[in-house]
C-alpha cells in the first residue's frame, strides 16, 4: 500500500472534522488531494466560517450541531482546543453508528486518553493522536494540504486500549489514516508524549512568550530577523495555549526547571567570566542545534 494513498476497500466514507483551523482544514485540503473520503463534514460553533471554508472547496457540508453530524461519521477528527475534546468526544460518541473512529490532533494527551479511554460506548473507538505540524498562524485560511507530508504523527493509546483484543484494527486504522495523509506515525504512551512534548514544544513556546516579554519598547527598532525567528511561536493564540499549558502542568514544570540549570550556566560562566566553559556551552548548542539539520 503507497503511503500517500488507501485502497478502496479502506477508504473512509465520511470524514468529519470537528474545528475547521489551520490543522482541521488542512485535513480537510489533504483528504481531498488524496481522495481519501467520500464526503467531508466541517463541524464548528460559527456556521458563517464553516460556510466560507465550504465555498473555498475545503468541505462537502457542514453542521453546527456536533450530535446531529456525528450519526453520519466513519471517522471523525477533534482539532479543537485540548480543554474541549474530552466533552467534545463524548458528545458525539453517544450519537456515533457502531464502528465509528475518533481521533484527535491534541497537544496533550494523558488526560484526554485516559478519560475516553475508559468511557466511551463499546462500539466506539478513541485512538488519541498528535501530529506535530502546524504554524502560529490561525484559521484554515492558512490550511496547507501538505502540511503532514514527512511530519510525524504520534498515536498515543492507553496501556488498558493495548489489552482490549479488538483495539489493534482501530489503531492500525488511525495509524494508516495518518500515514494517507503524508505523515511518519510513531507510537508512544500518553504519559511519555507529554514528557517529551513539554520539552520540544511547551518549553520553547514559553521561552518564546517570555523573551517577547522582556524586550524592551525602545528596542523594537532594533529586534531583526534573529529575535523575530526565536520568538516566532509566540505569536500562536493565547487560549489555545493557555489550556495546553494548564494541561500538561507538571511536565512543563519539570521542563521549566532544567532550562533555568541551563540559563544559570551560562550566568554563572559570564559572571565569573570563563572564557573555556562559556565556549564550550556555546559548542554543545551548536553541536545539539546542527542534529536536527
Amino acid at each position: 500500500m503507497s503511503s500517500d494513498t488507501l485502497s478502496p476497500s479502506e477508504s473512509m466514507g465520511t470524514l468529519g472534522i470537528v474545528g475547521v483551523g489551520l490543522l482541521g482544514g488542512s485535513i480537510a485540503a489533504a483528504a481531498k488531494k488524496r481522495v481519501l473520503a467520500q464526503r467531508i463534514i466541517g463541524i464548528g460553533r460559527n456556521a458563517e466560517r464553516l460556510q466560507r471554508a465550504s465555498d473555498g472547496g475545503l468541505l462537502d457540508s457542514y453542521s453546527t450541531e456536533l450530535s446531529q453530524a456525528a450519526e453520519e461519521c466513519d471517522v471523525l477528527v477533534f482539532c479543537t482546543p485540548v480543554n474541549r475534546i474530552i466533552e467534545g468526544v463524548r458528545t458525539a460518541a453517544a450519537s456515533c453508528r457502531s464502528g465509528t473512529l475518533i481521533t484527535d490532533v491534541g497537544s496533550c494527551k494523558a488526560g484526554i486518553c485516559q478519560s475516553l479511554s475508559a468511557e466511551l460506548p463499546s462500539n466506539v473507538s478513541f485512538v488519541g493522536s498528535h501530529p506535530i505540524a502546524g504554524s502560529e498562524k490561525q484559521g484554515f485560511e492558512h490550511a496547507k494540504e501538505e502540511l503532514f507530508s514527512g511530519s510525524v504523527c504520534v498515536v498515543t493509546p492507553t496501556a488498558r486500549q493495548l489489552e482490549m483484543p479488538s483495539f489493534d484494527a482501530q489503531l492500525s486504522r488511525t495509524t494508516r489514516f495518518w500515514q494517507a495523509l503524508g505523515a511518519t506515525v510513531i507510537q508512544m504512551s500518553p504519559e511519555a508524549h507529554d514528557l517529551a512534548l513539554a520539552e520540544t514544544s511547551h518549553l520553547p513556546h514559553v521561552v518564546a512568550a517570555a523573551l517577547s516579554r522582556a524586550l524592551d519598547s525602545e528596542n523594537r527598532q532594533l529586534a531583526a530577523t534573529g529575535f523575530r525567528d526565536t520568538t516566532r511561536i509566540a505569536a500562536g493564540d493565547p487560549d489555545l495555549w493557555l489550556a495546553i499549558l494548564q494541561d500538561n502542568r507538571d511536565a512543563v514544570l519539570q521542563s521549566l526547571a532544567r532550562f533555568r540549570e541551563q540559563l544559570d550556566s551560562f550566568q554563572e560562566s559570564l559572571q565569573n567570566r570563563d572564557v573555556e566553559g562559556l565556549k564550550k556551552l556555546l559548542e554543545d548548542a551548536k553541536t545539539s542545534r546542527d542534529g536536527l539539520n
